[in-house]
Order: C-alpha cells, then structure tokens, then sequence
C-alpha cells in the first residue's frame, strides 16, 4: 500500500473533537484500506499582532530593549508550541493504533492550515476535520473560523466531526438531482465504506412526480451495487428543517451531501444551505465538492 497517496488525513489540534476525529479517520481508513495521516499545524499569523511600531513612543534604546524580549518570548512561545503539538500528535498516533491502524503517519507544518491542505490535496482520498477549533469550540452558533474556506477550497471529500464517535450503520444521502447528488451516489455505490450499511435516500422538494422518478434512478444505481440496503424518502418543505429532523427520526450515524453552491454571492444573500446543515445537524457530514 503506498503511504503517500490515497490518503485519509486527519487534521488535530487539541480542541475537544480531536479524539473523534482520529476515531472517525480510523474507522474509515480501516474500511477503505487506505493509509492514514495525522496532521498539526502550527499557525503563527495572529502573532504577527504583536509587532507594533513604537516609534514616538518610547525612547529608541527602550525600544529596541523592549523588541529583544518581544523576540525572545516569541521564540520561546513557538518551541512550547512545536512541543505541546508533537505530544498531541504523539497521543493522536496512540489513540489510531488502539482503533486498529497499525502505521499511521504523522505530520506537524508551519504556516497556514487552508494553505496546507492545498498543498496536500493531490495525495488525499479523504479529509477529516471537526466542525470548530480549539479557538471556537465553546461557540455552538458558529462553524469553525477556516471551515468554509477549506470546503470551499478542497475537491476531496470533507467529512466534518461534530460530537464524538460512532460507527455508522445508518447513512443518509441528501438527494436533490443535482451533478453533486449523483457524485454521491455514485461515491456509495462504489465505495467499499459503505458496504453493509443501510443508506436512506431523501430528497426535499416541491416537485413530486419528476423528484419521485430521480429518486427511484438513484435507488436503483445503489441496489444494484449489491451491499447496501436501500430506503427512499421524498418530503417537502424546508430542507435544512426537514433533513437534520429524518435524521433524528431514522437514527441516522451520518449524512452525506454537496457542498456549497457554486454562486458565492447567492449563498451571501440568502445563506448558505450547507452552513445551515453544519451548524444545525448533531452527526457528521460527509461533503462533496
């Protein structure tokens, strides 16, 4: 199995969705036969803060007394902090291997976490991450401050971590027809992750006989992979209400879906459907760009 490519990667940073991060990665790197990959970063842009000119201030020997110790905290700041990562790294690799991987990689990177997935994004199969940081953790009305920018700047599948681990027997598909929607399907019908389990195909809309006909399609593609069990559902109404509701209903472990219209200024003007489903959902999304 080659270890650089066809990655699940998982992205940790100590906030109170690490573990289920890793248990998520795992499980799903384990059912896909696919190495997996634990990565810190160490994002020192707020720092940047702390340079202020002082000129005018204070005199010019204060000032560059006083720019010494700035520097030298900031040193001794970035080594407490390459350190506290490799012990969350190290404690992340402990916590995999007990849930079965038996080489996991680790990676610990300088600089921006949006920028880094760029970079890695040719080697992944899928990414891991939870739905808020350590910064905005304790924030229940708000995603985490790059979520957005990395769904919208990744074309790997994105499952978001919300609440801690269990492994899915139920999965959802939000079927709407659309290019995003058959990816799905096609994505579960394919994928040896899914093998096994039950998958309900729902679809929100107000237009019944047309809807009904590309369900069925969409039915009929997942039975015939053989594996899946199969149950369709069409409701009408709003679908961020009625979807995060089935889901509570049906028991559903997770749901998977498209991710964010292509018409950033439409999501601006009327919300963004997607960020609705992140903040409203309690089980994992599985997002497809």
């Amino acid at each position: 199995m080659n270890t650089n490519t066809n990655l699940v990667l998982a992205c940790i940073d100590g906030s109170s969705l690490t573990e289920a991060v890793c248990d998520y990665a795992a499980w799903i790197a384990q059912r896909v036969d696919a190495p997996l990959k634990l990565l810190h970063i160490i994002d020192h842009h707020h720092e940047a803060a702390a340079h202020v000119d002082l000129s005018g201030n204070i005199g010019l020997d204060s000032q560059q007394h006083l720019l010494e110790e700035l520097t030298a905290a900031e040193q001794q700041l970035s080594k407490l902090k390459l350190q506290q990562g490799k012990q969350l790294l190290q404690a992340a690799k402990e916590r995999v291997i007990e849930n079965g991987i038996a080489e996991p990689i680790t990676n610990q990177r300088h600089g921006s976490l949006v920028e880094s997935l760029i970079e890695l994004e040719d080697s992944l199969r899928l990414l891991v991450i939870g739905l808020r940081g350590k910064v905005h953790e304790n924030q229940a009305d708000k995603l985490g401050a790059k979520l957005e920018s990395i769904i919208r700047s990744l074309h790997k599948p994105i499952l978001v971590v919300n609440g801690a681990f269990k492994a899915p027997q139920r999965i959802m598909i939000a079927y709407d027809g659309s290019k995003a929607a058959d990816k799905a399907v096609d994505m579960v019908a394919t994928s040896p992750l899914y093998k096994g389990l039950s998958c309900h195909l729902v679809c929100v809309s107000k237009e019944g006989s047309e809807r009904i006909e590309l369900l069925q399609s969409a039915a009929n593609k997942l039975t015939g992979a053989g594996g899946i069990e199969v149950i369709t559902k069409l409701l009408s109404g709003k679908p961020e209400h009625l979807l995060c509701e089935y889901q509570d209903q049906q028991a559903i472990d997770l749901t998977v879906m498209g991710a964010f219209s292509h018409n950033r200024i439409h999501d601006l003007l009327l919300g963004s459907f997607t960020a609705k489903m992140l903040l409203n959902t309690h089980k994992p999304l599985l997002l497809l760009r």
